[in-house]
């Protein structure tokens, strides 16, 4: 029986008991059909408004009144670098097969569900995986799920707004000649967005990561302010990557949250490695 649907006396006495491998199993299959469940739910809700969500979120990137575009023209009218406003994209969308709208309206369902379960579907597994751990792991693990959700959203909204806009405004616009039309697949459109929407939001997760890993003492702040440079060339490559664009300023708004995510890694790191050596040295008194 799952944890979850005991009393706290039974919690207390199962969580005394070392639970068989079978049992494991059966623990992590409750939290797997409750993480499922979740994006089920979202993912039923989102394609009941699916309509909705099309025509305001997902086709919102293509139109030039979208809220990034207006930021990027009030952005042009400060600098006087007037390339910068987007007035135009240059491009339709089609659906080519006959299941196409069907086939995108479930997937894109399936996809928003997953974006808004995902702080609680992280919460069930962490929920089994928690009770492995040791007291001073819990300890140094409070509030994971809270920044691992809240680091995923940020990175959900940055790729949205700001990485996605600018690579579908160079994408759309760029011709080879003004004889070929931009008529785009649905699917590609989804695929583009999708795409950097998620990626930016695993990018995010790099102060986590960077926590992890100095907690298990593969990182340390010196290693990473010694690389610090070769970093951001990693991080400017890596803009250039995914905003296509080659205006400079797009590559900026992109490389600068990455670089200061690396420099957010970097201080997690430090606090990590001076905890360890404060542990040490009261170890080594007492």
């Amino acid at each position: 029986m799952p944890l979850d649907q005991l009393t706290d006396e039974e919690i207390e006495s199962e969580e005394g008991k070392e639970m068989s491998f079978l049992d494991h199993l059966e623990e992590l299959r409750w939290h797997i059909i409750r993480a499922v469940g979740s994006i089920f739910v979202f993912a039923l809700i989102a394609f009941v408004y699916i309509e909705d969500i099309f025509r305001i979120v997902i086709m919102g990137p293509k139109n030039p009144d979208f809220w990034t575009y207006r930021m990027m023209c009030k952005l042009s009218d400060l600098s006087g670098y007037k390339d910068l406003c987007v007035t135009k994209l240059n491009f339709e969308l089609q659906a080519l097969g006959v299941s196409d709208q069907f086939t995108m309206a479930l997937t894109s369902s399936a996809i928003i569900g997953l974006c808004f379960a995902f702080p609680y579907a992280f919460w069930e597994l962490w929920r089994f995986i928690k009770p492995g751990l040791r007291n001073v792991e819990k300890e140094a693990a409070r509030g994971a799920v809270f920044f691992v959700s809240l680091l995923f959203l940020l990175g959900l909204f940055f790729g949205y707004f700001i990485v996605s806009p600018l690579a579908i405004n160079f994408l759309a616009n760029y011709q080879i000649t003004p004889e070929i039309k931009n008529q785009f697949d649905i699917t590609s459109y989804i695929g583009i967005l999708v795409t950097l929407s998620l990626g930016c939001a695993l990018i995010f997760q790099m102060p986590m990561i960077a926590y992890v890993l100095s907690k298990v003492g593969v990182l340390t702040p010196k290693f990473m302010r010694e690389y610090r440079k070769h970093a951001w060339i990693v991080i400017l490559v890596v803009a250039g990557i995914i905003t296509p664009s080659p205006d400079i300023y797009s590559q900026v708004l992109v490389a600068l949250p990455l670089a200061m995510l690396y420099e957010v890694s970097i201080i997690v790191s430090g606090r990590i490695e001076k905890a360890r050596l404060k542990a040490q040295r009261e170890l080594m008194n007492s």
